[in-house]
């Protein structure tokens, strides 16, 4: 056969093998893009590599609730202990289940039917001023609101508001909720709630009135058992039920930003059957916190330091 023949041949082989190449990358776009469309429209899009959805719920004055999804960077979770300073004695008859402070003074409020009572004074004195709740009404946790101050109850469906100074009953308003811990947000001029699940609930300080809520995680996953608050440093302290742990929150997001380890405070001698940890108020003016729980006989100034890195075994 001429070279010319041949070469001819070639060349048309070539533009063969080339058109059936291009079909073949046609089809394959259509269908991945079918695929695409249909997955995006049964399915929520990944978040973008190093950042998370966070789910927001807020409420309108109708009082609708709306939920939001926006992506958030994640949270370096700090490895926090607790550095004891002072221990002071505590009522060890004392179902503690809020603690916090203003000024110079320390408000507590108790639990249990029949027990349950509010009562402050200075730090390890016994209290100047004490009031009780009728039974059967079971006390929860409280906070301040300069001369008010909010006290929970457990499943009664109430919520209870106190003059500051003198404790005394000033109303009591529905509260449709399981009552655990409370305080107050003044940064953002919001309560903040729990109710032994993941979730934190910012309520109107007025009215109770629940305006949004928040997931509590840590590295993704949700945190459960969130009792006892503390509102501090622009974040929300909490002790997880029923542990010696507290993690630090942070009350737009949810993340935990720091687990702290208050293990070790009680020696094993001075536990009770229902001893746990739940009281958590900072100190106003210092980076210090009181802590104490239920049952109880010391309370405890700390500091919150750095957790001891795991030693390494030498080899």
């Amino acid at each position: 056969m001429p070279e010319t023949s041949r070469s001819g041949n070639r060349a048309a082989g070539r533009r063969r093998t080339l058109r059936h190449a291009l079909r073949a990358i046609a089809a394959l776009l259509v269908t991945g893009s079918v695929c695409v469309a249909a997955t995006g429209l049964l399915t929520r899009p990944e978040p973008l590599a190093g950042r998370r959805d966070v789910e927001a719920v807020s409420g309108d004055p109708a009082g609708r609730s709306h939920t939001h999804w926006r992506q958030v960077s994640p949270h370096r979770v700090e490895r926090l202990r607790v550095k004891v300073l002072e221990a002071l004695p505590h009522d060890p008859k004392s179902f503690t289940q809020g603690l916090e402070m203003a000024g110079g003074t320390l408000y507590e409020g108790t639990g249990l039917p029949g027990q349950s009572s509010v009562r402050s004074g200075a730090p390890g004195k016994p209290p100047m001023v004490h009031t009780s709740l009728p039974a059967p009404l079971f006390g929860e946790g409280i906070t301040l609101l300069g001369r008010t101050l909010w006290q929970l109850t457990w499943r009664d469906r109430i919520a209870i508001e106190r003059d500051a100074t003198t404790l005394r009953e000033l109303r009591r308003v529905p509260y449709p909720d399981e009552g655990w811990g409370i305080c107050f947000d003044r940064g953002r001029r919001q309560l903040v709630t729990s109710d032994g699940s993941a979730r934190l609930a910012f309520r109107d300080p007025r009215t109770l009135a629940k305006t949004g809520e928040v997931t509590v995680t840590e590295d993704g996953r949700p945190v459960t058992r969130v009792n006892e608050l503390e509102c501090a440093d622009h974040a929300v302290y909490a002790n997880v039920l029923p542990t010696e742990r507290i993690v630090r929150i942070d009350a737009v997001t949810g993340a935990v930003t720091a687990s702290i380890d208050a293990s070790g405070l009680l020696h094993a001698g001075e536990l009770v059957p229902g001893s746990t940890l739940n009281g958590i108020a900072a100190v106003p003016g210092t980076d210090h916190f009181l802590l104490t729980g239920k049952f109880w006989p010391k309370m405890f100034r700390v500091a919150l330091v750095p957790a001891q890195p795991p030693s390494r075994t030498a080899r």
